[in-house]
């Protein structure tokens, strides 16, 4: 199933620019790139839904969480341009690293349009044992999502190169979209979840893109054992 939707800001626009519109009266729009061969098309937040339904709390947290998520998978990604030569390995992460900060910035505009936070409060105990050093830049107030690599596997991956950095990359991005396909099965799994046209649309294209980018990272991984 094609790509319905990796979001990209427009001329590469921060949220900033996105609120200042928005104070303005002026519609913020995203870029949906069509699949191959066809043109992208301009979305507002009419056309993706963003007023139809209010979101539940299973919604506010799902995105919340898919922030950290991404993050940390757009982390793992930057090692990728110093640690690997694979062509296969460095064309995989410069994709997934364009596509998850895209869906980044349009998550974080889904929140900021409803007037919620970017990120949940955390509860008693959720920060124990977190190595604050393994987000960089990121707002380490949420506990651990499904699938995300520990402070060690983390470390792991920093300091390999070359084919043990490939494979180190490669297992550790299938555990982390496997996580991420467990956040929608556990979203929609919540009464009333998931009825906003947008989310919607962006959890079934997390699930069947992630699903796509599995069975093409355990193919690279067949290839590297011959």
């Amino acid at each position: 199933m094609p790509r319905r939707f990796l979001l990209h800001l427009v001329a590469l626009m921060s949220l900033g620019t996105v609120a200042a519109s928005c104070q303005e009266g002026a519609t913020p729009s995203v870029v949906q790139p069509g699949a191959p061969g066809h043109s992208t098309t301009r979305l507002t937040s009419s056309t993706t839904g963003l007023h139809q339904m209010p979101p539940t709390v299973a919604d506010t947290q799902f995105m919340q969480g898919m922030i950290m998520h991404h993050g940390q998978a757009v982390e793992m990604c930057e090692l990728v341009k110093t640690h690997s030569q694979d062509p296969a390995v460095l064309d995989l992460g410069r994709r997934i690293g364009v596509s998850q900060t895209s869906e980044m910035a349009f998550m974080k505009l889904w929140l900021s349009d409803r007037g919620l936070p970017l990120t949940e409060a955390p509860a008693m105990g959720d920060m124990a044992g977190m190595d604050m050093s393994n987000m960089a830049g990121m707002d380490m107030s949420m506990p651990m999502m499904p699938g995300m690599l520990t402070p060690q596997q983390m470390d792991a991956l920093r300091k390999a190169t070359g084919p043990e950095f490939d494979h180190l990359f490669l297992t550790g991005m299938i555990q982390h979209h496997t996580g991420a396909l467990t956040m929608v099965k556990q979203l929609f799994a919540q009464p009333a979840a998931g009825q906003d046209a947008a989310l919607f649309d962006f959890a079934n294209d997390v699930d069947n893109t992630q699903l796509a980018e599995i069975d093409l990272m355990r193919r690279i991984l067949k290839l590297e054992k011959h």
